[in-house]
Parts: C-alpha cells; sequence; structure tokens
C-alpha cells in the first residue's frame, strides 16, 4: 500500500500545497493505518470494508490516542480512499459512510490583559537576548502568530514604515497583518541594537537568528524562555498558542467583529474561529453580573 500512500501524498503537495509538516502529518496516518491492514491481512485497498476502518479507530481509541488525533487519522483515511476512487485506482470507497469523529472543544488557554502586560515586561532589555525575547513576545501577542509563523519571518516580510508584517500560514497562504505601535517600537530596536550581535556577522535573512547566528532560534529554545518568563512573574502555565488564543479573545472583547479576526489570524475557515465567541460571552456574563443591577 506504500506507493499508493506515496502517490496520495504528492497529489496533495502539487493539488492542495499542504505543508511539509501537514504532508507528514498525514503520512504518519496513513502509514499507522496500513501497518494495522497488514495486521489483519489485507494488503490491497480494494480488501478493505468499512468494519475494517470501525475497527482501526477502536484501536486507537484503545491505545489510548486522544480524540482530536484520532479524529485526524479520519480524515487523513477518508481523504485517502476518496483519492483511489477519483483517481480511477479503486471503484469503492470504504470510508464513504464513516463521519469525521466528534471532538469535544475545550476553551484554550487566555491570559487577562493585565498578566499579558506582566509577562511581556519579564525579558531584561538591557542584553541582547531580552530585547530579542521582548520583541517576539510582542509580535506573537499583536499579531497573533502561530510559533511557526513567527520564526519563519524573513527581514523581507518586515515593512516598518507601513507598519504591516507579511505572514505564511498553513498551507503556505500568505497573508498582511498590522502591527500595533508597542510591537513595531520593541521591534525596531532589536533589529537596530540587538540583530547585528545576534548574527555573529553572517548573513541570514531570517529575522530571529539562531544559535551562532545560523538559521532561526527554535521552538523549543523560544518556549523554554517564555515559561521560565511565565514562571518568573508568577502566571499560570502557558502553551504555545497562549498569545494567539489571548491575541483573538481580546480583540473580540473589545469589540472586534468575528471576520477581522478570522482575518487576521489566518483561518481559512470561519468556524475554526467562532470558538472564541465561547470565551467572549463568558466575558460578558462577568460584565453583566458586575455592571447591571440585576446582576
Amino acid at each position: 500500500m506504500q506507493p499508493l500512500i506515496d502517490a496520495y501524498l504528492d497529489h496533495l503537495l502539487v493539488e492542495k500545497g499542504l505543508s511539509d509538516n501537514t504532508l507528514a502529518a498525514y503520512r504518519g496516518d496513513l502509514e499507522s493505518y496500513g501497518s494495522f491492514l497488514a495486521g489483519q491481512g489485507i494488503s490491497e485497498p480494494g480488501e478493505v470494508r468499512s468494519s475494517h476502518i470501525h475497527s482501526f479507530i477502536s484501536h486507537l481509541r484503545d491505545e489510548g490516542l486522544t480524540a482530536r488525533s484520532a479524529r485526524r487519522k479520519v480524515v487523513s483515511i477518508r481523504g485517502f480512499h476518496r483519492y483511489l476512487v477519483a483517481s480511477g485506482q479503486e471503484k469503492k470507497n470504504p470510508a464513504e459512510n464513516i463521519g469525521p469523529l466528534q471532538v469535544p472543544r475545550n476553551l484554550p488557554d487566555v491570559l487577562s490583559a493585565s498578566q499579558m502586560d506582566t509577562l511581556l515586561q519579564q525579558p531584561d532589555t538591557s542584553k541582547h537576548t531580552g530585547l530579542r525575547d521582548r520583541a517576539m513576545m510582542e509580535m506573537t501577542y499583536a499579531a497573533g502568530l502561530r510559533v511557526s509563523e513567527l520564526l519563519g519571518l524573513t527581514m523581507e516580510d518586515l515593512n516598518r514604515e507601513a507598519g504591516f508584517l507579511r505572514v505564511t500560514g498553513k498551507g503556505s497562504r500568505q497573508r498582511l497583518t498590522p502591527l500595533g505601535k508597542e510591537a513595531l517600537h520593541w521591534l525596531d530596536r532589536y533589529v537596530r541594537e540587538a540583530r547585528p550581535q545576534l548574527t555573529k556577522g553572517r548573513l541570514n535573512a531570517h529575522l530571529f537568528p539562531g544559535r551562532g547566528g545560523k538559521g532561526h532560534i527554535t521552538r523549543q529554545a523560544f518556549w523554554l524562555k517564555i515559561r521560565q518568563y511565565a514562571r518568573n512573574a508568577g502566571l499560570p502555565e502557558i502553551h504555545p498558542h497562549t498569545f494567539r488564543h489571548s491575541f483573538a479573545t481580546h480583540l473580540l472583547e473589545g469589540g472586534a467583529d468575528l471576520r477581522s479576526v478570522q482575518i487576521l489570524l489566518g483561518h481559512a475557515n470561519i468556524v475554526t474561529t467562532q470558538i472564541y465567541t465561547h470565551i467572549s460571552r463568558e466575558h460578558l456574563k462577568e460584565v453583566h453580573k458586575k455592571f447591571h443591577p440585576r446582576g
């Protein structure tokens, strides 16, 4: 089944323009599916029945896989069989009547505006690395960036005069994101005072160079620092998307419309953005309770 999986991934790369990370996830999903089928004595897609897919789903649950990860694997399987039929390599789709798994939507971790302000003030900006950290944190919060988007930024993506950032998101989709005056202030200081020292004299297109001036700072290194800053500030445990979640929530609480937040976040589907409205409703309930005479 491996050649068919490879052909499907090539199709996704060419036709859908999916990122390397997404393709790697699909590959892992389908290869684990193929291994399970092989254990059932099945080596060809034409031998697969819907009962086999249901058995695989049960196997995932028995293995303790989270509902979200299991859902993604089912999406990969459905797409794979749909491709085989569409390309004429198979006549029947055994996954046709298997719907997506329901996943409970947990509310994301969010810091309050005052907590975020406290966190942003933690780096020692008298040091080059501290100035870099402050600029990275300010930009992540100001633009609602994913960590991968932040680390992938180059000097050419930055337009300090216009106050805009060109961001490359999932599926290589690009968007223009405005930066506020605070983020621009710290970014300008970083570019002038710290970045020349951190590049170690090397030519490096990345906005935030890594160790020795090579490549870009790693995701792990960045988040180890952020978690330490949160501990130093006495804040709750934060996660890679905390800045992004806080960005979206604070915009909605300030009166921004959902469509604008969707564009700023780079969500292809507004349904993805709607999870933040739950948080805003909680905020409205708190406001009502605090200020309404019958609250």
